[in-house]
């Protein structure tokens, strides 16, 4: 495998860790790696630069992302199959399927079954470099699967056992098999604030914001390139 095949599935792990150690508040400082080699490649300068207006990160970090991106893609797009095959690379002891579908819907952002490298760098930038707004906003925008405005228990209950399934049975071998709804139990009894059996992204926003784990993790990875 190629130098650059390898750094952008290295970039995709690197999302993949963070998004689940995010949604679960148990990020660590030891996560982070940094082992991007500095290369050039060529762009047509108008996109380069609009990019790096509509992100935070450098040409330079474009350009590095821009070839791993295009390697691993030729098309320029990654289709869910395709995204779904990537991510299966990475957790080869359970069955990631779900959970890739889940959180291709939401680098999807026009919804037109395709994930654009402007597309993959604008949730990048979010997850890497945003705001704890923009990271909240986003993470609330995975769990909310229909798009309504609003995470329901099903919804909720759905992404647990995505990542309960991702992960494997043998990575977790003294679950019991509710513990995913008794995950999502604890997070509405936390985040409901009104008890009306949905949470808003209001309440989402304030009920992380009193988190302090979820709060550290956000800091960790705003210079991972």
């Amino acid at each position: 495998m190629s130098g650059c095949r390898k750094r952008c599935k290295r970039e995709m792990l690197k999302c993949a860790q963070y998004l689940l150690r995010l949604l679960t508040g148990s990020l660590h400082t030891d996560s982070v790696e940094d082992e991007l080699e500095m290369a050039t490649v060529r762009h047509r300068p108008e996109a380069l630069e609009l990019l790096e207006a509509q992100s935070k990160f450098t040409k330079k970090e474009l350009q590095i992302l821009y070839r791993g991106f295009k390697n691993e893609c030729p098309s320029g797009v990654v289709n869910e199959e395709t995204f779904k095959e990537i991510y299966s690379q990475f957790f080869p002891q359970g069955d990631s399927t779900t959970y890739a579908h889940f959180l291709f819907n939401a680098f999807d952002t026009d919804h037109n079954g395709a994930v654009s490298f402007e597309d993959f760098i604008k949730g990048l930038s979010i997850l890497l470099r945003g705001t704890v707004q923009e990271k909240l906003n986003w993470a609330f925008n995975l769990y909310d699967i229909n798009k309504d405005g609003y995470i329901t228990k099903e919804e909720m209950l759905d992404i647990m056992k995505a990542i309960y399934d991702m992960m494997g049975k043998c990575t977790y071998p003294v679950l019991k098999e509710d513990a995913p709804r008794q995950h999502v139990e604890t997070f509405f009894q936390k985040m409901d604030k009104n008890k009306d059996g949905v949470v808003t992204i209001d309440e989402f926003i304030e009920s992380c914001q009193k988190d302090e784990n979820i709060m550290r993790s956000m800091q960790l990875f705003e210079n991972v390139i």
